[in-house]
């Protein structure tokens, strides 16, 4: 038996010992994923920071289903978006500082903030060839994550979680954040797929969304529309709450007291994740499938019968999953849906791409009646944010590479909130319960030992 049999082999015994049986689940009342049978989370902790709501209070006791909510700090999201917009100014940096300090920043606060973000613009030297460039890495997600730990190395004051040094940390990580995302898809680019190597400085007086675009494009030339909407993807995928999977990631991480660093570069490997932050791009290449299968974009029963195919695992991935619809708190709508459909619209018109749009928004409201039907899912389910935004970045000529560390980019904010929020509230460690379902046995001398 050769290396690769004998693997193959002991994964087949790894998998096989650590199968539990389904049942069992349901006898110890354990809540898989941490939510329990109708969906609800398990309340694992307090947090001011952001909250997801899917239903609206009818009574002193009782809810029902309702349009979905998103707060920042107390603020309605849909409130928060139509606020800066109305102002004509950028939203993710006023975010990222209404959700690290609680409250939104007046003038001059806002001008100090953007000040103090863009003194820490910048990379020590050589570390774009150093850290970034020599140790290129198939997966652009890896190499930031890389990234960040190699500024742990750089970094005199990396253990001290003092929350003056860390909120210098999470700052720092904000500012540079761009750079790392953009830098790194550049070396990847010049090493996997042969193009050229254009590395752009910042501008110190560019927002986070205009200098992503400047290093981005070889020419640094981009559209108002273009950098607003940008902005926007950035604001709404900024914070979603203590429970989603990489924010509890760096709660748990951080309860055991290491630094920031490797909180941060934990977050990232959750976020990498398919089931979290991966979506977009399935949402964009199930769409391309789309398009070759249904020849009438305005026929619904074409797109129906698609859909149910996707459903019945008999096209594109064949995951029996339409992507870009469904979430597990929103039910009715997710607000970042609604927000996001309208204004990558006006993208789309400025692009002649209105038709595709249209397709979209066929999808968006046929798929949930499918899904309900095929699935008999009566709670209802609706497109979330990942229907919409790879779009997006696909109509702002963001390579597919880019679409979750564009996530990461933006939800950087609230990581380093709910990290700062952690080391504020508690000094216990996160330690859930498992319990063991394993029978008990006796050790057997070696020599006693039969096998089949």
């Amino acid at each position: 038996m050769n290396k690769n049999e004998w693997i193959e082999k002991l994964s087949a015994m790894a998998a096989s010992s650590s199968l539990v049986e389904s049942s069992l689940y349901a006898k110890y009342d354990v809540k898989r994923g941490l939510r329990d049978i109708k969906g609800k989370g398990v309340l694992a902790g307090l947090t001011q920071i952001g909250d997801v709501q899917a239903h609206t209070q009818v009574g002193d006791d009782e809810s029902e289903l309702g349009p979905g909510c998103l707060i920042y700090r107390g603020i309605d999201i849909t409130e928060l978006v139509a606020g800066f917009m109305a102002d004509k100014h950028n939203g993710f940096e006023e975010t990222c500082y209404l959700l690290l300090f609680g409250e939104l920043p007046d003038k001059n606060e806002m001008e100090r903030f953007q000040n103090l973000l863009s003194s820490f613009n910048t990379l020590p030297d050589d570390f774009v060839h150093d850290s970034i460039l020599k140790l290129s890495s198939r997966d652009i997600m890896n190499a930031i994550s890389q990234s960040i730990l190699s500024l742990y190395v750089l970094d005199e004051r990396a253990e001290d979680i003092s929350i003056p040094n860390v909120l210098r940390q999470c700052l720092q990580l904000i500012a540079v954040f761009p750079l790392l995302v953009v830098y790194c898809y550049q070396a990847h680019a010049y090493r996997f797929s042969n193009k050229s190597l254009v590395i752009h400085s910042p501008q110190p007086h560019l927002s986070a969304a205009g200098n992503f675009l400047h290093m981005l494009r070889h020419d640094s030339k981009y559209t108002p529309l273009e950098e607003q909407l940008l902005d926007l993807a950035l604001v709404l995928h900024a914070e979603h709450g203590g429970g989603n999977n990489s924010s509890f990631t760096v709660h748990v991480v951080t309860s055991s007291g290491t630094d920031t660093y490797s909180a941060i570069a934990a977050a990232m490997g959750s976020l990498k994740g398919p089931r979290h932050g991966g979506a977009n791009i399935k949402v964009v290449q199930m769409f391309e499938d789309l398009k070759k299968n249904v020849s009438n974009w305005d026929d619904d029963r074409q797109i129906e019968n698609y859909l149910i195919k996707l459903l019945n695992k008999e096209a594109f991935d064949r995951a029996g999953l339409i992507y870009g619809v469904g979430h597990a708190v929103y039910s009715v709508s997710d607000p970042r849906t609604l927000i996001l459909r309208e204004h990558v619209a006006k993208l789309a018109q400025e692009k002649g791409l209105a038709d595709e749009m249209r397709l979209y928004e066929r999808v968006e409201k046929i798929a949930p009646e499918i899904i309900g039907h095929e699935r008999k899912i009566y709670k209802g389910v609706s497109a979330n944010v990942d229907f919409y935004s790879g779009l997006l970045y696909r109509l702002l000529d963001i390579p597919p590479e880019l679409y979750t560390p564009l996530f990461a980019m933006s939800r950087i904010a609230g990581w380093s909130a709910h990290r700062i929020e952690e080391l504020a509230n508690s000094s216990k460690i996160i330690r859930p319960a498992y319990k063991s379902v394993a029978p008990r046995r006796h050790y057997i001398p070696i020599k006693d030992r039969k096998k089949s």
